[in-house]
């Protein structure tokens, strides 16, 4: 990262505003008056951006009476970035053309990238939509949204990259091909993007703009506490949810059942009678089973309802994995890509055991999405809480290595976490956070849950290390707090990642936890590490503050859910 800002050949160095520090490149005395404002303009808004001569280069197009205007430089990068995305997307089917038949990772990988970055799009479309239709004050007051989005699509570009592999010359040759002509550029115009909107409010006082900055406070509710563009039949619906007799109150669109007994046989089925331009909630319930089979959620399948008859009776489970030549993202026996999506009473899992390495249960990318009272059973990768805002409740998650992962905006509350043995040569890590850019809108959170060993690893436990987590990416986020956490742990807590040092970079904290793992006078050392956390600065990670969203900022997501929630700390 350069940190640099374009001079010109013929322009001088202004310093604009020394309170602020804001530095600019400004044309000599005597030329245009409406370039220098422009360029003073474009010196403001890029002024924390970690790319600076790309943004100056970016904002430059913006012309004309434009160049007053912060919506006009915020649409511009955003424009921006779309083009580098749909370049990548591009170069990916063109290259799935070229060497898609070669061999089936490099198939594989080129077929990801081509979904990731058809997601990446759809995330972008939203971002632009919203700035196209609405006034600055508006674009400001849905930040939350904005930023969820754009850090989305990092992630879906992370993830296109992760899915080759180095060891695989071919592979190696494709990825480094990707990132040279597409995917680099589109992790740079993204997260200058993304800076640009972290810092709108101080953009805004600078552009001299005097109406409020903070969100509203206001919700637009319904008297039952719902949002208003619920439909009334939904508002029902969701509040038959409740109870320990919710399921005699819920009539399903579609029943899965072995036995003949529902419309459908299989999970994949049901999920596929999904009907075009539904509105509200579709319920499909999943009668007990053992149900062996690979389902994906498409992205035009919102708000699906899907509940079993507990997590001991219904069971959808896979067993692909890594080890067999399966791409960590296709391994997943269970994939969520929609919006809204809820999950209850029943369990995912993959069997591939340790022996299987990367072998994911759940993978989870949709948006305001929560999983209640279910349980994702696996090894390694068993959670991959890929991307946008999930909720996680009354839940068992089971794991050894990295068996939270992803780049998303997770909140885990009131589960149970279960460690379990590992590969002799092998250690046990709870979580890795990919964030990978400070002002990405990510990280993984684990509130009011037991953090314990599994009786096969109980009498191993000193011997294997165990930890909170390690750091996949530079600016890995997790926070564990109000939690009860086994002796099992290693003392140090948190452990690097193999060949990487983000020590300095990285954010780990912890907040009243208790049990013999929660002391702390052992743990790392690092400057990333920030030990115990105060009561305010916990506040930032509750359900309140993490998972904002909505032109509101708020969390009304949850509560329209119907799920059971904790909005702030639960421990005095």
């Amino acid at each position: 990262m350069s940190g640099k800002v374009i001079i010109s050949a013929v322009s001088l160095i202004l310093v604009v505003g020394v309170a602020i520090g804001v530095v600019v490149a400004v044309n000599k005395k005597g030329d245009d008056p409406s370039l220098e404002a422009h360029q003073k303009s474009v010196g403001v808004v890029c002024q924390n951006t970690d790319e600076q001569k790309l943004c100056h280069d970016t904002l430059s197009s913006v012309k004309g009476i434009d160049t007053a205007d912060p919506k006009a430089y915020i649409a511009t990068a955003v424009k921006a970035t779309m083009d580098s995305v749909i370049k990548a997307f591009n170069m990916s089917d063109r290259l799935t053309t070229e060497h898609g038949s070669s061999d089936n990772g490099t198939k594989m990988a080129l077929d990801d990238c081509k979904d990731l970055l058809q997601s990446a799009i759809q995330s972008l479309q939203l971002s632009t939509d919203m700035v196209q239709n609405n006034n600055i004050q508006a674009v400001h007051n849905q930040q939350a949204d904005f930023k969820n989005w754009l850090s989305a699509v990092i992630s879906y570009q992370q993830a296109c990259m992760e899915g080759f592999d180095d060891d695989k010359d071919g592979e190696k040759k494709i990825k480094d091909q990707l990132h040279t002509e597409s995917l680099d550029s589109v992790e740079k115009l993204t997260g200058i993007t993304l800076d640009i909107v972290s810092g709108l409010s101080h953009i805004l006082e600078q552009f001299g703009l005097k109406f409020n900055l903070k969100p509203a406070s206001r919700r637009l509710l319904t008297k039952e506490g719902y949002p208003t563009w619920f439909s009334a039949a939904d508002r029902k619906l969701l509040g038959q949810l409740q109870g320990k007799g919710w399921r005699a109150h819920v009539t399903p669109n579609v029943v899965v059942a072995q036995d003949g007994s529902g419309q459908f046989k299989t999970v994949a089925d049901a999920i596929a009678s999904y009907p075009a331009n539904n509105q509200g909630r579709y319920i499909i319930y999943v009668k007990a089973g053992i149900y062996d089979e690979y389902i994906t959620v498409p992205h035009s399948a919102k708000n699906i309802l899907l509940y079993g008859d507990g997590p001991a009776k219904t069971i959808i489970t896979g067993r692909k994995n890594f080890v067999d030549g399966v791409k960590t993202m296709q391994t997943a026996t269970f994939a969520n890509t929609a919006d809204g999506f809820i999950a209850k009473a029943l369990t995912f899992q993959n069997t591939a055991g340790a022996e299987g390495h990367q072998a994911v249960a759940f993978r989870n990318q949709g948006d305001t999405s929560a999983v209640v009272g279910c349980h994702i059973l696996g090894y390694q990768d068993t959670l991959y809480v890929q991307t946008n805002r999930q909720f996680y409740r009354n839940c068992v998650i089971s794991g050894t290595i990295d068996f939270i992962f992803g780049t998303s905006a997770t909140v885990i509350q009131h589960s149970v976490i279960i460690v379990r043995k590992p590969l002799d040569n092998q250690l046990n890590t709870v979580t890795a956070d990919g964030t990978s850019q400070k002002n990405m809108a990510t990280g993984i959170v684990i509130q009011d849950c037991s953090i314990v060993p599994e009786q096969e690893l109980f009498p191993l436990r000193f011997q294997i290390k165990s930890f909170l987590g390690r750091p996949w990416k530079q600016y890995s986020r997790t926070v564990v707090m109000e939690s009860t956490i086994g002796d099992f742990l290693h003392p140090e807590g948190w452990c690097p990642w193999a060949g990487e040092h983000f020590e300095d970079t990285l954010y780990y904290a912890e907040y009243n936890n208790d049990g013999p793992g929660a002391n702390v006078s052992g743990r790392i050392k690092w400057k990333g590490y920030r030990g115990l956390i105060s009561r305010e600065e916990a506040n930032r990670f509750t359900a309140a503050e993490f998972l904002k969203a909505g032109p509101n900022a708020g969390t009304d997501w949850l509560k329209a859910l119907h799920v059971p929630h904790a909005l702030s700390l639960t421990k005095a």
